[in-house]
């Protein structure tokens, strides 16, 4: 019998340990992934990217964290950062440095995996985010508003005023700002939303609707869909109404 991803009830139960993620493989190429989350990958430190990173929590690297990089770095899970040891495989010089640092989302049960890139003397430094979108809020919470993290970044911030990646399906791929697949796959997320009352935050069953709504695509792929905002239940309602 086949699953649907509404069928696997696939937000976070810490009770249920790891069981919201299905894998998807291709042994004969390498290639091991989620089967329903979208990677989500962070680099600017935005105000809200702050806010999402001040509640990671510092983890030991367990299997999902391998699914965020690629094979050949998977060691470098395990090697400490050049702060740590300037000695570590993944030390430089014993001052540059390339290691990946793991953590996790207590709020959704998400592994993150942070790729610190150090040049020597540090004239080059930067760390990059990389975790998996949720497939749906928490039990018992749902939309409060929709933020636009300056055109780059799509959040949620819930009824309890959690701040949450968007919830993405691996093909959804949302986006804003210009005439293409990303604005088209949100403008069918806001829709179901509204319809919704902001209760269903589930990605779509397909990417996108065929027809999707003409003012809400209209905004999604506009210059003024990418400014920094915060978008309630109301304001996208009045955007749909043109």
């Amino acid at each position: 019998m086949s699953k649907t991803q509404h069928d696997l009830q696939t937000t976070y139960a810490p009770n249920k340990g790891w069981s919201h993620f299905v894998l998807y493989t291709e042994p004969e190429r390498g290639i091991v992934t989620s089967g329903l989350h979208a990677a989500a990958t962070f680099e600017q430190p935005t105000r809200y990217v702050k806010e999402w990173l001040s509640r990671l929590r510092e983890c030991e690297p367990n299997p999902l964290h391998t699914l965020l990089v690629e094979n050949s770095k998977i060691p470098s899970l395990f090697h400490p950062c050049v702060y740590e040891d300037r000695e570590s495989p993944s030390a430089i010089a014993e001052d540059g440095c390339v290691c990946h640092q793991t953590f996790m989302d207590p709020e959704f049960g998400l592994p993150v995996v942070a790729h610190h890139y150090r040049t020597v003397s540090g004239n080059i430094e930067n760390w990059t985010y990389r975790t998996f979108a949720p497939a749906g809020l928490r039990a018992g919470e749902s939309f409060a508003s929709m933020i636009i993290d300056g055109g780059a970044y799509i959040w949620i911030r819930t009824s309890s005023g959690l701040l949450s990646i968007i919830p993405e399906g691996r093909a959804s791929g949302y986006s804003v700002g210009y005439n293409g697949g990303g604005p088209t796959a949100l403008a069918s997320y806001i829709r179901q939303l509204i319809e919704t009352d902001g209760r269903d935050t589930r990605p779509l069953d397909r990417a996108y609707d065929e027809q999707p709504d003409r003012n809400l695509l209209a905004w999604t792929s506009s210059k003024a869909a990418t400014a920094t905002q915060e978008l309630t239940l109301a304001d996208l309602r009045r955007i749909q109404r043109g």
